[in-house]
């Protein structure tokens, strides 16, 4: 894409768009326009989320009110009890949390750690956002999610900001209260989805996630990979392909992969003739090194490098699981590789409002997108996809620790 047209993407973008909003809509119905622009027509399917509206939420520690933000969907009520600071979720540690509110260092939770904090009894967990020495005082709004919910019952969840979980320790508080009103509802995402065939009739599924976080823009993360599928699609319309290739927008990818799981849920037979899913999440930085995460037979790893090598474009691949939409589609056996250039939060933050276009490098995203699309057409043009239809034992242990069906070692 040029840079007229990128600079389009993100200016049209340039807001938050969360997960089951009107807001994350509309910019899935720009994405399906800006497909239509390229002469490739797009569809939005959607998909149920689970969604909440506050109503009124406070914390209070000794009498003094805390700024906080409470959890969608962790319930509605009153909790009262000493605040007990848990840096750790060790045995030791949770012996200790028996009807106390405890305040953990993280912004959120695995399905263990949370299955592990009722199990204790606890009455109530307080999270930390933010940075302690950031000029903005921003309190991110986050969700208990259901897969981590499991059958263990709603907790009342907080989220304070990182000066007022220091205050609260350095100060020795003593009792704390959290007070919830929430309207709980099934809400709709959406997935973009669009298509260019080829002469079999198998795929590869180019996925890229569009909602954002609370207070983020959601420019690297992720417009920027939708411009990279966006760039694809441009590139590779007109080619001849044996293989078809199918453009996945996924939504809600930031309340855990939900897009992309409600996809492969929805699509078996489609998934059954899929040999590849090429998944872009945060490219085009300023700073940063390329990284290929394969959960796929290492040989594809190899490939990668190899091809890297060979075009003069570092790639820094290894064979595993990442945090992305690429982890459904391997669950369910389709050869899987996540794409991202990662710089660090120093210089590209996200989850927050200074992921915005001052992050990014035109220049940079167009040579992140023309290696990816060079990868595509090698794999879409090739007589017999090279990709092995197989998942490799470590990598099925890594997507049973990842989607909590084993825990993982301490």
């Amino acid at each position: 894409m040029d840079t007229k047209k990128l600079a389009s993407l993100f200016e049209q973008t340039a807001f938050p768009h969360v997960s089951g909003t009107p807001e994350e809509e509309r910019v899935a119905e720009t994405l399906r326009r800006f497909c239509g622009e390229l002469g490739v027509e797009a569809r939005l399917e959607p998909f149920r989320v689970a969604m909440a509206e506050m109503e009124s939420c406070s914390v209070t520690a000794d009498g003094r009110d805390i700024p906080c933000k409470a959890f969608h969907g962790c319930g509605s009520g009153e909790t009262e009890g000493d605040l007990y600071y848990l840096p750790s979720l060790d045995p030791v540690s949770l012996s200790q949390a028996k009807d106390r509110i405890v305040l953990l260092d993280t912004q959120g939770i695995g399905y263990y750690g949370y299955q592990d904090l009722v199990k204790a009894g606890v009455r109530g967990i307080l999270f930390q956002y933010g940075n302690l020495h950031y000029p903005h005082q921003d309190i991110d709004q986050r969700d208990l999610r259901e897969h981590v919910r499991g059958e263990a019952g709603k907790v009342l969840c907080a989220m304070i900001h990182s000066s007022s979980a220091v205050e609260l320790v350095r100060d020795g508080a003593k009792r704390v209260r959290i007070a919830v009103r929430q309207r709980e509802y099934d809400g709709d995402s959406h997935n973009v989805v669009a298509s260019l065939p080829g002469k079999r009739d198998e795929w590869i599924i180019l996925t890229a996630h569009y909602d954002s976080t609370s207070l983020s823009n959601g420019a690297y993360d992720n417009m920027t990979g939708c411009a990279g599928l966006l760039g694809v699609m441009e590139a590779l319309k007109n080619t001849e392909r044996n293989y078809g290739l199918r453009f996945v927008f996924c939504g809600s990818e930031e309340r855990g992969l939900l897009g992309s799981k409600a996809y492969v849920r929805d699509h078996k037979d489609e998934i059954e003739k899929t040999v590849l899913n090429i998944n872009l999440d945060m490219i085009g930085t300023i700073m940063g090194k390329m990284i290929a995460r394969v959960s796929a037979e290492d040989r594809l790893t190899g490939y990668l490098s190899y091809m890297g090598a060979e075009l003069g474009f570092p790639v820094a691949a290894k064979t595993g699981v990442y945090s992305s939409d690429s982890t459904p589609f391997a669950d369910s056996g389709v050869p899987a590789v996540s794409l991202a250039r990662i710089a660090g939060g120093n210089v590209a933050p996200i989850h927050c409002r200074y992921d915005t276009l001052d992050v990014l490098s035109m220049a940079q995203l167009q040579k992140d997108i023309a290696f990816i699309t060079e990868f595509t057409r090698r794999m879409a043009c090739a007589a017999c996809c090279p990709v092995r239809r197989e998942i490799p034992e470590s990598v099925k242990k890594e997507l049973d620790e990842y989607l909590f069906r084993k825990r993982k070692p301490d």
